[in-house]
């Protein structure tokens, strides 16, 4: 009689292991079902510009024109090792995860002009249209010793996505218009990675000291 009620006790308690797993399961799927799953971690970091940029600048990213141009030849020609208004782009949207390093007409008529300076030349007056073709562009490279994944990189601006006008994911270069950058508005960049999220706010005034 003994070995029979607890016969039928193991059985009542295996029915309820197997009624609770059930339950377990159907939690899951619900928390898949609405998003509910614990997302990956994010991060946020805000932009400063980097000090110390001379001749001054204060119209943010722009098309090469007449003026900025010649603004340019005046910043390569100051030579040094690490002039801040050739590689104002230092430490843009610092992180634990990646280095991002931009590029645009602005800095490649100051680079030109640096490179030359460095060698003992005369500056030169660099393409003016060629300058005038360059778009904006964002690299983004892993930091030493990261070993966190980037996925994607989205720039935001009023709430909505801006659609880069070239991408490329592997080498982690994005190219977008000059008008993505206008110094009206706060600018975020979102660094998607496999680890987390990394979203580094640009306030416009830091917008315009970009070159």
């Amino acid at each position: 009689m003994a070995r029979s009620i607890t016969t039928r006790c193991s059985s009542r308690g295996g029915k309820g292991r197997t009624v609770a797993g059930l339950w377990g399961l159907v939690a899951v799927l619900v928390l898949v079902g609405v998003g509910g799953w614990p997302a990956a971690a994010a991060a946020q970091v805000t932009a400063t510009a980097r000090p110390g940029a001379t001749p001054p600048w204060n119209q943010g990213i722009l098309p090469i024109t007449p003026e900025s141009y010649y603004h340019a030849i005046e910043c390569g020609k100051q030579g040094g090792d690490d002039p801040p208004c050739v590689f104002w782009d230092t430490g843009l949207c610092e992180n634990d995860d990646f280095t991002l390093a931009a590029y645009s007409g602005y800095k490649q008529v100051a680079y030109e002009v640096w490179v030359a300076v460095q060698q003992g030349q005369p500056p030169p007056e660099p393409d003016y249209q060629g300058a005038r073709r360059t778009r904006v562009t964002i690299s983004v490279t892993p930091t030493q010793g990261s070993n966190n994944v980037l996925t994607d990189l989205i720039l935001i601006r009023g709430g909505n996505p801006v659609a880069p006008v070239d991408r490329y994911v592997s080498a982690g270069r994005f190219t977008f218009d000059y008008a993505a950058w206008a110094p009206t508005g706060t600018v975020t960049l979102d660094l998607v990675s496999e680890a987390r999220t990394i979203s580094c706010v640009i306030e416009p005034v830091v917008l315009q000291q970009f070159r």
